[in-house]
């Protein structure tokens, strides 16, 4: 034991001291996370999901594929399916557009319309996108599909994250 006596106010000022520098650390820590977070987190851009449809398989006329992925929410993770419409165009290049209407969301449909063949069709207002992804000028989309980045993968098409068409 130390021969030092610590006198009440010292060690009430001791005491004080510590307990106000842990409740500093307690709210500044988030803070700091916050702050520092972004810049450690992986770059999420580069991810690929893989799906069941074979690249030899697509031919120039669209097909649904569905690819499933997990997505973790805080401590919840669960299935997330998502879906992109598929063909090669003209050049032989592949195109995958979402099928996301950019008018109010709903779901667009390839060739689900008897008075606008051969176009992608929302039914929650009569819009129309050509095949190319492109609004079709005076109905409701203001904007065209989001395109899906995508790569080949031992024979297997996988889709990244969708970004809108650059004009």
């Amino acid at each position: 034991m130390s021969k030092h006596r610590v006198s009440r106010r010292q060690f009430l000022s001791y005491t004080l001291t510590g307990v106000g520098g842990f409740m500093a650390a307690g709210m500044l820590m988030p803070m700091v996370r916050f702050a520092i977070d972004p810049v450690l987190r992986a770059d999420e851009e580069g991810d690929f999901i893989p799906t069941s449809q074979k690249m030899a398989d697509i031919t120039s006329e669209p097909v649904r594929v569905d690819f499933t992925f997990k997505q973790k929410d805080a401590w919840y993770e669960s299935d997330v399916t998502n879906t992109a419409w598929v063909y090669k165009d003209d050049d032989g290049k592949i195109v995958a557009l979402s099928p996301v209407c950019k008018h109010l969301g709903c779901t667009v449909g390839w060739n689900n319309s008897e008075k606008h063949p051969n176009e992608f069709f929302c039914p929650c207002h009569d819009g129309r996108y050509y095949k190319n992804g492109i609004n079709v000028p005076n109905t409701p989309p203001m904007a065209p599909l989001d395109v899906y980045p995508y790569k080949e993968v031992d024979g297997y098409l996988y889709l990244g994250k969708a970004k809108p068409r650059k004009a």
